[in-house]
């Protein structure tokens, strides 16, 4: 006869006598009774609907049957997570390891699918070597005549589970390829009926100040626009938390929430895929669910919702800014900017890479306040510092010939400042093309990791075509606006660059190092009081043009 088949009378549950013959390690030490253990478990994401019995009402049930059979409580382990899939349960696998060390004479667990849902695998361990109680079905796992009902129901929990698991994902896989949102609407987003998201335009937030309504997805567009157009997420945060607005869940805004928001394809009416439990660091960004059928990204949104979403331009290019590919700076003074020529992180600590700033008459590092920040902070006289720089960068420039990729970089630069339209359009282009060989190469390298392997592998094709033909784009709008016109810069060359320099405004005189110069490097000093020495302890990294950095890049590809 199959065991799927059985069927057995209820009865109660009676432990044999020798179930009182406990060490002194399961004696109450203040009833002087017998100790048990009660195992409580209840789904996190509830599948068995609303007769599956709470864990408050599974102990009630636990201590009553403890009471009858004259045991004392010692521990009761809680668990709200799944007894199926892989998640580890260390409340159950400390209840085992008392009742099988002895530690306690029985564990009590309401019924068999509480206790776990793998089959017989689960239970086999205990079979005649550890007393375990299962209350509905009225098994006892030392109870010889109970081994093979034991064994069945296991499966037959099993075989459930399989069942609405394979229920489960079918009806997913059929949501996502109609654009369905599975789970809660992101912030600034709100779900239908039909699972499908559009706008939320409810006010949920009062400003401070104006007393003015505020909506979820009026702050996402505003961060977009404010990343896009320069603004730092920090400070972009500052800004939000200083107005008295608070994220989807009452939180503080942080820079890591701003970058969540701009990174994620669903502001663009995209439906996503979750990154896998595990996944790295680099993978924690989810990415666009992929039609199995059609091999193209599904939409999430209706057609009618689509154009109040954010344009992929506009969700382009803050990202570009935030990931640091695109940088925002119209060179025109303004108040605040500074104009100290070394100042920033163009000149930089040798010891431990970080910005020297301007503190009283020397540049130091900026992690010399911090206890255990630097182990040797640099530090430098400004004005030594500052002559040993210019009379490098004027011998440099006066020393370079006509074909030197210094002059080419110093000519991109300074049309950059001259015109900065026509520079404008241009850097935007490079930046382009810089995210896009950054996202192919984030494919290497997850593919590289096996990141598509396995089920996700079907994803691999058409993650490697979208990012190369994102790159194609952006070096063939690049080509078409680089190569036009040309810049005179021989009133800076030909040794006539001190002399420029010493006769510019502050602003000019950083901007004209900044033309040549992409880092100073300061080294600590051997001792104290030692007179500076730029040639043992300063090292310049000239500019390069932009085109050699793109062949250094295909190169390295």
């Amino acid at each position: 006869m199959s065991t799927a088949t059985l069927a057995r009378p209820a009865r109660q549950s009676s432990l044999p006598h020798k179930s009182m013959e406990t060490t002194q390690a399961g004696i109450c030490p203040c009833h002087g009774r017998p100790q048990a253990d009660l195992l409580l478990r209840k789904s996190k994401i509830v599948r068995e609907g609303e007769r599956a019995l709470s864990i408050r009402a599974q102990e009630d049930r636990g201590r009553a049957w403890v009471a009858e059979q004259g045991y004392c409580v010692r521990t009761v382990w809680k668990e709200n997570l799944s007894a199926w899939s892989d998640v580890k349960r260390p409340k159950m696998d400390a209840a085992l390891d008392a009742v099988l060390a002895g530690e306690v004479p029985v564990l009590w667990c309401y019924a068999l699918d509480r206790f776990s849902r793998k089959g017989a695998e689960s239970v086999v361990p205990i079979l005649g070597k550890a007393r375990v109680i299962f209350d509905y079905e009225r098994l006892d796992s030392m109870d010889e005549r109970d081994r093979r009902w034991i064994l069945d129901r296991a499966e037959t929990a099993r075989e459930y589970s399989q069942r609405l698991s394979h229920n489960v994902r079918g009806t997913k896989a059929k949501q996502q390829k109609e654009g369905r949102w599975l789970g809660r609407a992101p912030f600034g987003l709100t779900a239908d009926t039909n699972r499908r998201l559009a706008p939320d335009t409810a006010p949920y937030m009062c400003l401070t100040a104006e007393q003015q309504e505020v909506t979820p997805w009026d702050v996402v567009k505003r961060i977009f626009w404010a990343l896009s157009n320069g603004t730092s997420a920090r400070a972009l945060s500052r800004t939000l938390n200083s107005e008295g607005l608070r994220t989807g869940t009452g939180a503080y805004w942080r820079a890591s929430t701003i970058w969540a928001i701009v990174v994620h394809p669903v502001y663009e009416g995209w439906l996503t895929v979750a990154p896998a439990v595990g996944a790295q660091k680099s993978h924690k960004r989810p990415s666009r669910y992929i039609h199995p059928d059609t091999g193209e990204n599904v939409r999430c949104v209706t057609d009618e919702t689509l154009p109040r979403m954010i344009p992929a331009e506009l969700a382009e290019r803050a990202r570009r800014v935030l990931a640091g590919h695109q940088i925002m700076d119209n060179k025109k003074p303004r108040p605040g900017r500074q104009v100290h020529p070394l100042h920033g992180k163009r000149t930089t600590c040798g010891n431990c890479g970080s910005a020297m700033s301007l503190q009283g008459c020397s540049y130091t590092c900026n992690r010399r306040a911090a206890n255990g920040g630097c182990s040797a902070p640099a530090s430098a006289s400004r004005p030594a510092l500052l002559r040993y720089v210019v009379d490098a960068w004027s011998a440099r420039l006066h020393s370079a010939e006509d074909d030197d990729p210094l002059l080419i970089a110093v000519a991109e630069r300074w049309q950059a400042i001259t015109r900065p339209e026509e520079g404008a359009e241009v850097a935007e282009a490079r930046a382009e093309v810089a995210a896009a060989k950054a996202e192919l190469d984030k494919f290497h390298q997850d593919n590289a990791a096996g990141f598509y392997s396995g089920r996700s592998a079907r994803y691999r094709m058409p993650a490697k075509n979208r990012a190369e033909a994102r790159l194609d784009a952006a070096e063939e709008r690049l080509s078409g606006l680089v190569g036009g016109g040309t810049v005179d810069i021989t009133w800076l060359i030909e040794g006539n660059a001190a002399d420029t320099w010493h006769q510019a405004d502050p602003q000019l005189q950083r901007d004209l190092l900044h033309l040549a110069i992409d880092q100073v490097i300061v080294t600590p000093a051997h001792g104290k009081r030692v007179r500076f020495n730029g040639v043992e302890r300063v090292t310049i990294v000239w500019a390069t043009p932009e085109q050699a950095e793109d062949d250094d890049y295909t190169q390295a590809a």
